[in-house]
């Protein structure tokens, strides 16, 4: 699962890279986009997380057929619901990007950009879904191979749509959403093709599974859909401080971004296997074994990244030249990247604490635990920072505020899990 999701985020850094290619203006378009493409994957990973965890939970109790129909259930209500946002965002557009301190001139731009990933986006809520019900029956192989096979399929396309073959001059700045699209539904054909024979969904009953399940399904998905949705949201509010700097320092804001999701590939990997796992220790009663998970989770959370962080800080000016296109944005990247991969370390934990609470019957402590890493600890320190001393004075407060958000998260799961209920086997 950790090869196939850092194949998925690495095919989206090299986007980027490619996009770096195209001048700082295509970048700077492709990094306003970013915290609206993050919107629609937080609505389908708070359903994909209630759906994992009422699937995974159905199983632990033996439930086979009720765990057929909720997988039927999210397939139909997560195809219409990212089809209805992704038609909303496709229409606001002009307002929102206007809003994001993205100049008018450069609408144009964005707009040829936005369309096809719209559709890009809805074809990969799709497959998560898919995925989604693949790890909650414990099949987590199938999900990671399916990611390295399309990350492949876009690393091929982008280039060729990109940039053109022969006497084509190829889609420019589009060419990147629509090679996405293309590896996408690659994807979707391979995915119902190992999905077809193997009795995890039913048309039978979904009507009263629906009016049973509507309940605990948004006890567990409202609050992780909001948990899920603050990320956006602060991404929004960042990229507004950003904006102010300057058109570079928002293009080397969206590669540090993608760099940041392709760091965290082994903690984005743990939150979307060890869920299924937690809930099916959760619905025995096993809260011994949870600890054991959350303890090993954790430890090579911290270890990894740490490493990591360190080793992309000291090669920040390498890291900056293979990504940026442009000396001023490969300088401001290089700042970027010497502050915030160490503390990486730390937004892991947290990120860990969060998926384990929709897991384990506590979506609203997650939910709370998610709004105070970003409204309370992150942004109040990035624009601190970035009021005191520009962009080094940002990443600094952004590098901080990861921090305290990771002590804040290690202190809740300690207090939660000290329980006595929690402690008996």
């Amino acid at each position: 699962m950790a090869i196939g999701v850092l194949s998925l985020l690495g095919f989206q850094l090299i986007d980027s890279a490619f996009i770096a290619r195209l001048g700082t203006a295509s970048l700077a378009a492709q990094s306003f986009t970013f915290p609206l493409s993050f919107l629609i994957i937080g609505v389908q990973v708070g359903m994909g997380i209630a759906i994992a965890a009422l699937i995974s939970r159905a199983l632990g109790a033996g439930e086979t057929y009720r765990a057929r129909r909720l997988g039927s259930l999210v397939l139909l209500a997560g195809t219409l619901v990212i089809a209805l946002l992704s038609l909303l965002l496709w229409w606001a557009q002009a307002p929102i990007f206007l809003r994001l301190g993205a100049a008018q001139e450069s609408l144009a731009l964005i707009r040829d950009y936005w369309g096809p990933q719209l559709v890009a986006a809805w074809l990969g809520a799709l497959l998560y879904f898919g995925y989604s019900l693949f790890r909650a029956h414990g099949n987590t192989r199938l999900p990671g191979t399916l990611m390295v096979v399309t990350s492949l399929a876009n690393l091929v396309l982008d280039p060729l749509l990109i940039f053109g073959i022969g006497d084509w001059p190829g889609l420019g700045l589009a060419g990147a959403p629509w090679a996405t699209v293309l590896a996408f539904l690659l994807g979707l054909v391979m995915l119902g093709a190992r999905l077809s024979g193997r009795g995890w969904l039913s048309a039978n009953g979904l009507r009263e599974e629906a009016r049973q399940s509507l309940k605990p399904f948004l006890g567990i998905a409202g609050p992780a859909m909001i948990g899920q949705l603050m990320p956006p949201l602060a991404a929004m509010l960042a990229i507004s401080v950003v904006a102010r700097l300057g058109e570079s320092e928002v293009a080397a804001w969206g590669l540090i971004s993608r760099l940041e999701t392709v760091s965290l590939m082994a903690v984005l990997a743990m939150t979307m296997s060890l869920p299924p796992w937690l809930g099916r220790c959760y619905g025995a009663g096993d809260w011994p074994q949870v600890h054991r998970l959350m303890r090993l989770a954790l430890r090579v959370t911290v270890v990894w990244q740490l490493a990591l962080g360190l080793a992309l800080a000291l090669a920040a000016p390498w890291v900056a030249a293979a990504l940026a296109g442009t000396a001023e944005v490969r300088s401001d990247l290089s700042v970027l990247v010497r502050f915030l991969p160490p503390s990486y370390a730390a937004l892991g934990v947290c990120m860990l604490v969060v998926s384990a609470g929709n897991a384990l019957g506590w979506p609203l402590r997650a939910m709370m635990m998610s709004s105070a890493r970003l409204f309370a600890f992150y942004l109040p320190c990035l624009g601190l920072g970035a009021w005191l001393g520009g962009l080094t004075g940002l990443a600094l407060g952004a590098a901080v505020g990861n921090l305290l958000a990771g002590l804040g998260a290690w202190g809740l799961l300690r207090r939660t899990l000290a329980s006595p209920r929690r402690q008996a086997i």
